[in-house]
């Protein structure tokens, strides 16, 4: 089972979480009411999730605009899953990935969200209802969300297989992920997965060591490489597995790889020390490492992303007013503050146009529409990140959510396959 993939991300948000949110976009959204509910006093709402959301200005600006206190606790991934499937009443929020929804709704502890109460369902982008960016899209492999994102009834835990009026989680923060590269130290242009094998790169090298992520990785180099051509790589058959994780040993007894990472520090750290050149990186890391004045790409290559998404579920014990509230955090959720707030950070938002209207136009335009900055761009805590000119690593959010090639998932094989990473690990 996965291991916390973004937990490091959180130490690098919640470090910096200097100002509150007040100061960041007006709040003045167009076409959608800013009245909201003030019933929800004393109302409190306990959070549980991986983290990568639990940000402090978010729940600041909740009980500010709400009147809702929000309880956040980060755990890790395994934590997550544990939590929602053995103690159901300790936490009122599921704050969870996409993958995991495959794992813990069938176990009945949380309840499906009925789309007429979600006042802006139909501005979610469709990644996360009908699986189509666009109407040519073609949907990825792995856990698309759109394969969890429904049920067939109001009780129902079966997953649907077209929409229905019934959600197990509105989407709140995605991402596509890829390789970080040093330019100034590889010497070369890389656009393939298969480039973190090039020879040259021996003992500079590195991918992470959570088996659910890092096995998407290894899958996207050994395609890549011609190694193994996966009948769907987000859902490997056991030979599959062996073969991938053959390869990795043998690749790692030749001395490839310089290490392997679990931390967000730990990346941070190997790349800006130039001990490693090309490796799995997480959007965010690729900023620290641009902040300490270290030259960082994230490299679009060309078989595409691997692609990662969460959202907020609602738990099966939440009923009147709390059920009330929480489906009032929800609408507020979307409502452009907190979109805008996840846009700063190198994230996407789930519905796009309220967090435009929350958004400067270069920001947008730098973020969202792959233009060069007009002036320099800051993150949410007034950072600059950013200097006039640059452009966004993979472009636009069409270039970059429309190339993802796979969605972290959970294998049938899962068990099998966690055992073999972890015997590639000790190899």
């Amino acid at each position: 089972m996965a291991s916390n993939r973004k937990f490091g991300r959180r130490s690098v948000l919640k470090g910096t979480a200097g100002i509150t949110g007040a100061a960041i976009g007006s709040g003045a959204i167009t076409g959608f009411p800013v009245i909201w509910a003030q019933n929800n006093k004393n109302i409190v709402l306990r959070q549980c999730g991986t983290g990568v959301s639990a940000i402090n200005e978010i729940a600041e600006k909740c009980k500010a605009d709400l009147g809702i206190t929000l309880q956040m606790t980060a755990l890790d991934s395994d934590a997550v899953v544990q939590r929602v499937v053995t103690q159901p009443n300790s936490f009122d929020i599921g704050d969870i990935e996409y993958w995991m929804i495959k794992k813990v709704f069938p176990g009945g502890n949380l309840q499906a969200m009925d789309v007429k109460k979600i006042k802006l369902f139909d501005k979610i982008v469709p990644i996360f209802t009908t699986g189509k960016l666009k109407p040519d899209s073609v949907i990825a492999q792995g856990t698309a969300p759109s394969t969890v994102s429904f049920v067939e009834g109001q009780g129902s835990t079966k997953f649907a297989k077209s929409p229905t009026q019934w959600f197990t989680i509105v989407p709140t923060i995605y991402n596509a992920d890829t390789l970080g590269i040093r330019p100034d130290l590889v010497g070369r242009k890389i656009e393939n997965w298969k480039d973190i094998l090039d020879p040259k790169f021996k003992g500079k090298t590195s991918i992470l060591n959570i088996p659910s992520i890092g096995i998407m990785d290894a899958a996207m180099i050994c395609e890549s490489a011609g190694i193994v051509k996966y009948g769907d790589k987000g859902n490997m058959t056991k030979a599959e597995i062996d073969k991938t994780i053959d390869f990795l040993i043998k690749t790692k007894k030749d001395g490839q790889f310089r290490a392997f990472w679990k931390t967000f520090d730990e990346s941070v750290n190997l790349m800006a020390s130039g001990e490693v050149v090309i490796q799995s990186m997480w959007s965010p890391a690729v900023s620290a490492v641009r902040g300490k004045g270290v030259p960082c790409v994230y490299q679009p290559l060309k078989e595409g992303y691997r692609a990662w998404g969460g959202g907020l579920s609602l738990a099966k014990h939440l009923q009147g007013a709390q059920l009330d509230a929480a489906y009032d955090y929800i609408n507020w959720y979307l409502s452009g503050w907190v979109g805008a707030f996840l846009n700063r950070q190198g994230y996407y938002s789930a519905v796009l146009e309220t967090a435009k209207a929350n958004m400067t136009p270069d920001e947008w335009g730098f973020w969202m529409e792959g233009k060069p900055a007009q002036g320099d761009i800051k993150n949410p805590q007034g950072q600059v990140v950013e200097k006039a000119g640059a452009v966004r690593d993979g472009g636009s959010f069409y270039e970059r959510m429309g190339a993802v090639a796979c969605w972290n998932a959970v294998m049938d094989e899962d068990r099998y396959m966690v055992q073999k990473w972890n015997s590639f690990i000790a190899a």
